[in-house]
């Protein structure tokens, strides 16, 4: 048995923490099984975990009986870096804001303008938009700005030896994103979700941010209302949704949904980031010899409202 002190206690009580917290909020309990065995293997094994890493890399933690490729890029992450974000956004909201001023060159304001303007919340996202000129768009950064950054966002996600960027094919289509958090926009309003008390925010402790988990085909989800500064300095804290989507690998990425405010979907729900397929997917729905059975998602009422 490891040491209270040792990584493989540390990485375990987090990775319980996890399940429980899971439970606590209705999850699919294949996945809250899956946090619990992985462990109880971590706890198991002969070797520290951080040794593993050291000598064989994420593909070592892999090999670790239950705990697979998204499990595995966890306990990476807390051995790298000392952090589980899934597990610190599952005790509270998430900001990005303070998320963007870990990248060196970014500060409090600038991070705050830059979520203000480009409705971004992981760095991953950052990393695009600094390669498709719209980082170098916002207010104070430029062009040579905007390579800076690119190149040190180049060497902290390389660090995490981040696995490539999934395919669309391999993503859920946005019909689905649009139908999952039209169901936590309706549910959350008629008060049938459980809700967690986020730190941010909430000086009282009250528990009124709504979570749903809901599960589509292979993917997991977790949803829950945007409680960022800029969410409530605008008064979108029940527009802004975000979506953590979970494959069957727990291998995590995250998109944010929202009302449109300018031009040709203006009012519509759409998916930040994919936009071009939300115009296609509502116009799908609006060909005359579309028969609404047939459309992308469940529906076009789904993902109009």
């Amino acid at each position: 048995m490891p040491a209270p002190s040792s990584p493989n206690s540390q990485v375990a009580d987090r990775l319980r923490e996890m399940a429980d917290l899971l439970e606590q909020q209705g999850a699919n309990p294949f996945r809250v099984n899956a946090y619990r065995r992985a462990a109880e293997a971590v706890l198991a094994s002969a070797r520290g975990v951080d040794a593993i890493y050291r000598e064989e890399g994420l593909e070592g933690l892999e090999s670790l009986p239950s705990v697979g490729a998204g499990i595995g890029a966890a306990i990476q992450e807390m051995l790298v870096t000392g952090r589980f974000q899934r597990l610190e956004r599952m005790r509270d909201a998430a900001d990005p804001v303070q998320l963007y001023q870990s990248v060196p060159g970014i500060g409090p304001e600038l991070a705050q303008r830059i979520h203000n303007e480009l409705h971004i919340d992981t760095l991953e996202a950052l990393e695009l938009a600094a390669h498709d000129n719209r980082l170098e768009a916002v207010p104070g950064i430029g062009r040579r700005r905007a390579a800076a950054i690119r190149a040190a966002l180049n060497q902290m996600l390389a660090r995490r030896l981040r696995r490539p960027a999934v395919s669309a094919a391999l993503q859920p289509d946005v019909g689905t994103l649009l139908d999952v958090e039209r169901e936590y926009r309706e549910q959350a309003e008629a008060g049938r979700l459980e809700t967690i008390a986020p730190k941010r925010f909430n000086p009282g402790g009250e528990a009124w941010l709504p979570i749903l988990h809901a599960q589509r085909g292979p993917w997991h989800f977790t949803v829950l209302f945007s409680n960022t500064a800029r969410a409530h300095e605008l008064g979108r804290t029940r527009d802004w949704v975000v979506l953590y989507v979970t494959n069957a690998d727990h291998e995590e990425r995250q998109c944010t949904a929202v009302t449109e405010t300018h031009g040709p979907l203006t009012g519509r729900r759409v998916v930040r980031g994919r936009e071009a397929e939300c115009r296609a997917y509502y116009e799908a729905l609006e060909r005359p010899n579309r028969a609404p059975g047939n459309a992308p998602g469940n529906g076009p009422s789904a993902a109009a409202r």
